[in-house]
């Protein structure tokens, strides 16, 4: 006489499988029952209101705005040219490092820390300095040159 070959958790394991295949079968009815198909074009249309806010009612026509495409920046902001009268600048020498050429100028008119290289140098600077410059746009941003010692 040969022994059964199914133990208790085998059973149990085909359970399992038989109440998930239940489940699934009877989610699957209940979403064909609640599936509203054939939906007119009006209902499935979203529209975006003034605020950006999507809404079912069109949006009113008396609301809209007119823009110009010119006014509409997309990334980094175009600089200002610089004028002739303010090319030369004061400010104070916070930070340099004789030893590494390099150091930052303080700007006494917007209070921006401007980078100062070694080759922009007229006059020998040390911190503290007051100083006259320029300033140069580089690939990196500001840098400062023609920088002199101020009277």
């Amino acid at each position: 006489m040969g022994r059964s070959t199914e133990t208790f958790s085998k059973k149990e394991k085909e359970k399992v499988k038989q109440k998930k295949r239940k489940d699934k079968e009877e989610k699957k009815e209940e979403r064909k029952a609640s599936a509203s198909k054939g939906q007119s074009l009006d209902q499935m249309l979203a529209y975006v209101d003034e605020n950006g806010n999507i809404t079912s009612a069109p949006p009113d026509p008396n609301k809209k705005k007119s823009i110009n495409t010119e006014d509409i920046r997309i990334g980094v902001s175009r600089q200002e040219a610089t004028t002739p009268q303010d090319a030369t600048r004061k400010g104070v020498v916070t930070f340099f490092n004789e030893s590494k050429g390099y150091g930052f100028i303080k700007d006494q008119d917007n209070q921006d820390s401007i980078f100062v290289h070694m080759s922009g140098l007229i006059d020998p600077i040390k911190e503290h300095d007051k100083v006259t410059f320029e300033i140069e746009m580089t690939p990196k941003g500001q840098s400062a040159i023609a920088v002199k010692k101020a009277i």
